[in-house]
Parts: C-alpha cells; sequence; structure tokens
C-alpha cells in the first residue's frame, strides 16, 4: 500500500471490515491489507474516535455506527434492523404507539430504528439519538442482560432518574427477573416505556420498546401491552436464528 493517502488506506480498513462475516483484530486486518501493525492500529484508532468503526471486549474491530452518518448504510444492512422493521411497523400500528429499535453501537446505547404511532412521541427520540442506560427501560435491560456497565454518574434528567446506585441496582435486578423493564418518566418528562430485550442463543443483541405518554400507557392494560412487546422482540430474535414463528 505504499504510496497511498491515509485517506485511502482508511477507506480500505471500512471497505475490508465491511466485507468481513465477523470483527477483526489488529494483526489479522495489517496483515490483509499489507499495513504494518501500527499503521494499522493508529488508523483504527482514528476511526474509532470517530465511531466509524467499533471495538469489541475481545480488541477485533467492525463497522460502526458513525457509517449511517456517511450515507454508507450502516443501518440499513444491519442485520438487527432488517429482522425488525416489519415487526416494528406492525406492533407500532397495534398498539397505536412509536415503538423503537435500540441497541449497542461504538460503545453507546442509540436508537437504530422506529415505527411511529399515534401517540405524541412521534418526533422523539430519533434514529441515532444515544440512549442513557440508567434512565431508561432499555438501558436497564442492557444492564441487566448484557455487557453494559452502569456510569459512575448517574446524571439526573428528570425528577423519576434514578440517581441513586441501589434503586438503579433494584431496578436491573427487576428486569432481570422478569424479562422485561418498565421506565416511568425517567429521561424524559412524560413519557413511559415499556422493553422488552432480543436475545438469541443467550446473548442480547438489542431491545424493541414502545414509548408512550404516561397517562395513555397506564390508561392502557399493562400487562397485555407487556406480552405484545415480549412476543414482537422473540418473533425479531425467531427470525435472526433463521427460525421465524410468524
Amino acid at each position: 500500500m505504499d504510496g497511498m493517502t491515509s485517506v485511502e488506506k482508511a477507506v480500505d480498513v471500512l471497505f475490508h471490515l465491511h466485507g468481513e462475516a465477523a470483527p477483526v483484530g489488529v494483526t489479522e486486518l495489517g496483515r490483509a491489507l499489507g499495513l504494518p501493525k501500527s499503521s494499522a492500529h493508529r488508523l483504527l484508532t482514528s476511526l474509532a474516535r470517530r465511531g466509524l468503526v467499533e471495538r469489541d471486549e475481545r480488541g477485533r474491530y467492525a463497522p460502526g455506527f458513525g457509517l449511517v452518518a456517511l450515507g454508507l448504510g450502516a443501518v440499513d444492512r444491519d442485520p438487527l434492523v432488517t429482522a425488525a422493521r416489519d415487526i416494528l411497523q406492525r406492533e407500532a400500528a397495534a398498539l397505536g404507539e412509536t415503538v423503537f429499535l435500540v441497541a449497542a453501537r461504538a460503545g453507546k446505547l442509540v436508537v437504530l430504528d422506529k415505527a411511529e404511532g399515534g401517540g405524541f412521541l412521534r418526533a422523539s427520540p430519533h434514529v441515532g439519538s444515544e440512549v442513557p442506560l440508567h434512565a431508561t427501560a432499555v438501558g436497564k435491560l442492557f444492564l441487566a442482560f448484557g455487557d453494559a456497565s452502569a456510569p459512575g454518574r448517574l446524571e439526573r434528567f428528570t425528577e423519576n432518574t434514578p440517581t441513586r446506585r441501589a434503586d438503579l441496582d433494584a431496578a436491573v435486578a427487576r428486569a432481570q427477573r422478569d424479562g422485561f423493564a418498565h421506565s416511568r418518566e425517567e429521561w424524559i418528562a412524560g413519557l413511559s416505556v415499556i422493553a422488552a430485550p432480543v436475545r438469541v442463543r443467550g446473548r442480547m443483541l438489542g431491545a424493541l420498546a414502545v414509548g408512550a405518554s404516561t397517562p395513555r400507557l397506564e390508561a392502557g392494560d399493562l400487562s397485555a401491552i407487556t406480552q405484545s412487546v415480549r412476543d414482537a422482540a422473540d418473533r425479531i430474535a425467531a427470525k435472526l436464528e433463521g427460525t421465524p414463528h410468524e
């Protein structure tokens, strides 16, 4: 790769990672592209800072969510988004509320996709919004079933935000016990959410959540809504496993 600019090398890195079925280590990437390990590491570090690649717990790299901003189609090609999209739309139509798909990307929880219902949350949060771990139903699920760790400082967003570690631990324990999570105006005033994990072979890949105004959600049949969200999350997982049961 002598004579190539840093930009060209970075683009080659992105295309190589895109073509790989699994995350790639620094040494393997350097060997595949004819780069010294130090150069490969420097490029990956720069790309990771901008969210264009993400690093897993074993130090391997894969395309990152930041590629969406460059129009490279990271979302539409995401297997989780592909498996979930029609289920999100049907669930939003059935419940009359906005349904969100959330997953961990580049070390953060982000809204990957959403289907809008007729409730007041038609604009917020947006696709690409970062979701706080401690103040949302999906965050509690990632703390209960995923690889996430609670932030050191629990930022207060509303008067209902759990800012004491003991309160958050109790909420996470409930989510782990029940298999779903509920948040009531913890992140956004007036917003309540019920969420269920999308788990494939024991690994949590994302979460499905229905968001509604607190009065609307609490006026409904919470048990039925919860079951509907859990069933939808299970259908997404089944599609990812190649065993759809719709």
